[in-house]
């Protein structure tokens, strides 16, 4: 049978995984509230089509911290994704690649910076900060060196969130999958997150917009005043993120939250956003309300556990022939023109 579209490549993948393997992945933390209201939040927000606008032809082109990207649609950085096929990361990457996209790396792969950075891909690392600065410190020179173009700070996660379907299932992260960017040759995945600092504040987003030559996106704001905080301690973007409702049950979905973020905002820096992305149209939804792109992790991840680097690709390509249509039908041909012109809140 087809996979026609995001849902069908979960349910194959949810099929071809161990389900504790698949829990890890698709889970949440406490009730899953936030899991499941990033999804139905999009269901919430209508589109205002404009009619007779010449569409033509449709483009999905765009720019994100000043990188050419032919779809507003970034890879979110995934850990462990050797888990779920054993080409990883470097798959993900190729698939990126291939969609005209950026790929956002996680400090806990399962690959190395060097063998991303060998796909041509353009890249993001993604950063936690981690108790040993010295560490962090490396990790920075690191992306550097190897042709990442931004850091993506992730701050929602000072700690762990209560992941209660790994609690059931017993599911953790093999350890004979290191962490190749940690330690001499890598470390356990339940070593890295022990490393992880409950103490990460404003202080270490100042100090690495002002010691790295790379533009610093923090990752994990839900609100105007942190968005706001952002902008005046040196953050070049901004993702709208709940981590994908894996770390605090209850919080608000993010394309509920986007429109608070990007007022506060004010343009001074660029607005992403992540959570709840399955469609074409929740693209469109986004990018109206006023974020850059979006960045999505499961439904490139569930492509690359049905079929490796084609099956990642195989969905982005999906995505972006979604947006196409949704542009064409809702009369903005173009997606850097879309504008709260074209968006309202539903009932």
């Amino acid at each position: 049978m087809e996979l026609v579209n995001v849902w069908d490549y979960e349910a194959a993948a949810a099929e071809r995984l161990e389900p504790g393997a698949y829990g890890y992945f698709a889970g949440g933390a406490g009730d899953e509230i936030t899991l499941r209201a990033n999804v139905d939040a999009f269901r919430r927000w209508q589109l205002r089509p404009r009619v007779l606008v010449d569409v033509t032809s449709a483009s999905t082109a765009t720019t994100v911290l000043g990188i050419d990207v032919a779809l507003p649609v970034l890879v979110a950085p995934v850990a462990y994704q050797r888990v779920v096929h054993p080409d990883g990361e470097v798959a993900m990457a190729r698939a990126a690649a291939a969609a005209g996209t950026i790929m956002c790396l996680s400090t806990l792969a399962t690959a190395t910076l060097e063998d991303v950075a060998a796909t041509g891909v353009n890249r993001w690392f993604q950063l936690y900060v981690f108790r040993d600065r010295g560490l962090v410190r490396e990790l920075v020179a690191r992306a550097q060196a190897t042709g990442f173009r931004a850091l993506v700070l992730t701050v929602d996660t000072p700690v762990l969130g209560r992941r209660e379907r790994d609690l059931r299932t017993g599911f953790t992260v093999p350890a004979d999958l290191p962490v190749p960017a940690l330690g001499r040759g890598g470390v356990t995945p339940a070593d890295a997150l022990a490393l992880m600092s409950p103490s990460i504040s404003w202080r270490d987003l100042e100090e690495l917009a002002a010691t790295s030559r790379l533009p610093v996106v923090v990752k994990g704001v839900v609100g105007g005043d942190d968005a706001r905080l952002a902008c005046e301690h040196g953050a070049a973007a901004i993702v709208v993120s709940n981590h994908g409702g894996r770390q605090l049950d209850g919080v608000a979905a993010t394309i509920d939250a986007l429109p608070e973020v990007v007022d506060a905002v004010g343009g001074r820096i660029e607005v992403l956003l992540d959570g709840g992305v399955r469609r074409g149209t929740d693209v469109v939804k986004a990018l109206a309300l006023g974020a850059r792109a979006v960045l999505v992790g499961r439904a490139p991840l569930w492509g690359l556990a049905v079929a490796g680097e084609d099956g990642a690709r195989r969905v982005l390509e999906l995505l972006r022939a979604e947006l196409e249509l949704a542009l064409q039908l809702v009369g903005c041909p173009r997606a850097s023109e879309l504008s709260t012109a074209h968006v309202q809140r539903g009932g």
